[in-house]
């Protein structure tokens, strides 16, 4: 999973990336190793650099990304931008230009794959279905061209943030 984070007034990259049970994390494309629990809603113990902290988590009220954290005896505002919101308010009528890759909103099962590699489709034509959460949701393309690359198969399992298909 892939996330913008505004800290203290500076933009952050941060990618969580699973294995197993271990997660590892890249802060603006270095790795961070950490581990990171929650013992309670909202606290978290880390676990960084063999240094312990105790993190508080808080959403600040009525918005929706805005987090206060306490670590210590400092705390900061920070901010979560989610890539896919960004992607969905930038214009609907506007068509993607280039080579876009599809990627999985959420985790999920590929129930459904639509298209064929090859394939000439229309932008937000059908080209997935992704069952998560017992719901169905297709995965349409962000412009018209042709399907480059399938990544995935029907029966497939996907995390969110993964590359699903190339569209060209």
């Amino acid at each position: 999973m892939k996330l913008e984070i505004e800290l203290g007034g500076r933009a952050h990259s941060v990618e969580l990336v699973r294995a197993g049970k271990q997660v590892r994390y890249l802060l603006d494309g270095q790795i961070v190793e950490a581990d990171a629990e929650e013992v309670e809603p909202g606290i978290y113990s880390i676990l960084l650099n063999g240094n312990s902290f105790e993190v508080r988590v808080e959403m600040h009220q009525g918005t929706g990304s805005g987090l206060s954290v306490v670590a210590g005896n400092r705390e900061f505002s920070a901010e979560i931008r989610d890539p896919r919101r960004w992607r969905r308010k930038r214009g609907a009528a506007a068509e993607a230009e280039g080579r876009q890759q599809v990627i999985a909103p959420m985790p999920g099962k590929i129930v459904r794959v639509l298209v064929k590699p090859g394939e000439a489709v229309e932008m937000k034509q059908g080209l997935l279905v992704v069952e998560a959460m017992k719901m169905q949701n297709e995965i349409r393309s962000p412009k018209s061209g042709t399907v480059e690359r399938l990544l995935v198969t029907e029966g497939q399992t996907v995390n969110a943030g993964e590359i699903l298909a190339v569209v060209a």
